[in-house]
């Protein structure tokens, strides 16, 4: 005799999972820390352990409106006068705001906390589940603004902006954890 098992699965549940244990990655690597210690850079890097989390939740919120909203919402646009190729070695005249803010993110300020930092992510991480939740077809799909980093003609589904902010948050977790490791003088558990 043969058995045949049916499995359903539900990929939106499988996404969200993914992207939830991944926050937990995260923020477990602030656990107990000050806002003075969330501050600190202990490496050669700029990166704070308040910072990294700071630009993971901005991440996750960009890819999150494009999904919403459009792609409109992640206009690459450069001031008037500046190229790409100015831009990018840093000799443009001046920066546009979008990537003032994005620098910021990676930053924790003096007005930051660490309690706000996580209340921020926690309340981003909710948006995504209701976006997530009223979106018909994860197959949908739209254009990606243009921009030197991002291939000519790149069209993502709602699927692969999920699965890109899985890859982002688990990529950023493990400098998170260098990081961690670096304050505490030795590995984590």
């Amino acid at each position: 005799m043969t058995v045949t098992a049916t499995l359903t699965r539900d990929e939106r549940a499988d996404l969200l999972t993914a992207l939830a244990a991944a926050r937990a990655a995260l923020t477990a690597t602030v656990r107990d820390l000050t806002d003075a210690q969330a501050a600190e850079r202990p490496t050669a890097s700029a990166l704070c352990l308040g910072g990294v989390l700071k630009h993971v939740t901005s991440g996750e919120e960009a890819w999150m409106r494009f999904v919403d909203e459009g792609p409109a919402v992640m206009a690459f646009t450069l001031p008037d006068g500046v190229t790409w190729d100015q831009f990018l070695s840093g000799t443009a005249r001046e920066l546009p705001q979008w990537a003032i803010d994005r620098e910021r993110t990676f930053q924790m300020l003096p007005e930051d906390t660490l309690p706000a930092i996580l209340d921020r992510y926690a309340r981003v991480a909710a948006r995504t589940e209701q976006i997530v939740a009223g979106v018909h077809d994860l197959s949908a799909a739209q254009p990606v603004p243009d921009a030197p980093w991002i291939e000519p003609g790149t069209v993502l589904s709602v699927r692969a902006v999920l699965m890109h902010v899985v890859a982002e948050t688990r990529q950023h977790t493990g400098h998170a954890e260098i990081l961690r490791e670096t304050l505490d003088r030795r590995p984590n558990a």
